[in-house]
């Protein structure tokens, strides 16, 4: 039978990615894992590849579409089979059992064989939910409607088979707004007389800008850079993530001079330039495997703690801050560690990550000591419960017994959900973090 390619969820919570590119036309031979699409998520650009061998029957969506997760993006067809197979399998794709939604649409919320993008929210079909009737909801629309503390059963959905999906909760939000506004407009206007016409005329204007930023004065130039959709994601994750998760913060300075001397040594005898970055790495992977409990996350009723060390490495791109994990950190010599690493950052500043290189990770960097940065603190990225905040390696001055001298100094400031790692095991991490850089023969260990 002929195999749909879905939208995948590289996201957890994503509704939608942009198709950014097709780089298979319709009639092409692919074999399995041949990169058939583009797409543009909330984390970076990665490409959609092919799970099976097979020959491009249909290409779903142009460039540009906003499509739903799990809706079909291309069908390939198999030796033997013709154009009839196509229909056919997209009819067994949207097609649900009588009473359980079609499984592929477990994380879309638009239907199945629509774009988004071609489906306007004032021609969607809503549906009322009768009593005792099984109501149909993506997890972002029922966490966001308990957010606001509406009962996901009130509000009509529009999704396949009368699905609630996050347009249909921000509607009753927003008609929930309205109506206080409106009763008030209304007893305001029999209270008081007639305004005059300019005042009548700007009022649209001042409703417009109700829920929006400030916006500059008039008389100065400025640019309104449109949103994509991975600025938004950054900003939505972000602002979830400094309001929901309890950051606390530790900070040491480390002296890395016997790091740096290790590092020149390594790369006498490395094929591949070894940098500072992964020596931290390195480091940290030490440390996690030295102290487990900081190598877990928060997990709603329990605190998922990892056997293993996968690392984001903190990349700044064009789109925004992408986030690809070196995987197995602990497992890696440091030659086969720079050259991972050194591979994802070209490829995430290019926008040529894979899916899968994106997803997980339990604790992550993030380095500005290129730019001369002395300190930060970083936003930990959900649902990972550290971060690293990286700074510059300069010469400070320093006592040693009594006597003073100058060291290289680096400044590194941890960022932990306090649900997991409390003020005691950050603080002994950080020591253990501390100990492994100024006498790294502590990594080989």
């Amino acid at each position: 039978m002929a195999t749909v390619v879905l939208m995948p969820a590289v996201v957890a919570d994503a509704e939608d990615a942009v198709l950014t590119s097709w780089l298979v036309t319709e009639g092409d031979q692919v074999t399995k894992g041949q990169e058939l699409a583009e797409i543009e998520t909330d984390k970076a650009n990665v490409e959609v590849e092919a799970e099976t061998v097979g020959t491009v029957g249909r290409l779903i969506g142009s460039a540009g579409d906003r499509i739903a997760v799990g809706a079909p993006i291309a069908v390939l067809l198999k030796d033997g089979e013709d154009a009839s197979a196509i229909d056919a399998a997209l009819g067994v794709q949207s097609a649900p059992e009588a009473d359980e939604p079609a499984a592929p649409l477990d994380a879309a919320d638009a239907p199945a064989t629509q774009p988004v993008s071609g489906t306007p929210p004032e021609a969607a079909q809503t549906s009322a939910h009768k009593p005792g009737e099984r109501i149909f909801a993506s997890p972002l629309a029922r966490r966001i409607a308990a957010e606001h503390g509406l009962d996901i059963a009130q509000i009509p959905g529009r999704g396949p088979r009368g699905r609630v999906i996050r347009a249909d909760v921000e509607a009753a939000i927003a008609a929930g707004k309205a109506e206080p506004e409106a009763e008030s407009a209304a007893t305001s206007a029999a209270a008081e007389p007639a305004a005059e016409p300019a005042a009548a005329s700007a009022a649209p204007r001042r409703a417009e800008q109700v829920s929006s930023e400030p916006v500059p004065d008039a008389g100065g130039a400025y640019e309104d850079i449109p949103l994509t959709g991975m600025r938004r994601a950054i900003a939505r994750r972000l602002s979830e993530s400094k309001a929901t998760i309890p950051h606390w913060y530790v900070t040491v300075d480390a002296r890395l001079d016997a790091l740096l001397t290790y590092r020149k040594q390594l790369n006498e005898a490395s094929p591949v330039k070894i940098s500072v970055n992964d020596l931290l790495v390195k480091a940290i992977a030490s440390t996690l495997q030295a102290i487990p409990a900081a190598n877990a996350c928060w997990n709603g009723d329990s605190i998922r703690r990892y056997n293993t060390v996968d690392i984001s490495v903190a990349v700044s791109t064009p789109a925004g801050l992408v986030t690809p994990v070196v995987r197995g950190v602990e497992k890696l010599g440091m030659s086969a560690l720079a050259e991972t690493t050194k591979d994802l950052i070209e490829r995430a500043r290019d926008g040529k990550l894979k899916q899968k290189e994106i997803e997980g990770g339990s604790f992550s960097i993030s380095n500005l000591g290129m730019y001369g940065v002395r300190d930060f603190c970083a936003i930990i990225n959900p649902p990972q419960s550290a971060i690293l905040a990286v700074g510059a390696a300069e010469q400070r001055a320093v006592v040693t017994d009594g006597e003073a001298g100058v060291a290289t100094v680096m400044s590194l400031t941890l960022s932990s959900d306090h649900r997991v790692i409390d003020g005691a095991l950050a603080a002994e991490f950080m020591q253990a973090l501390k100990a492994r850089l100024e006498n790294p023969v502590l990594l080989a260990l």
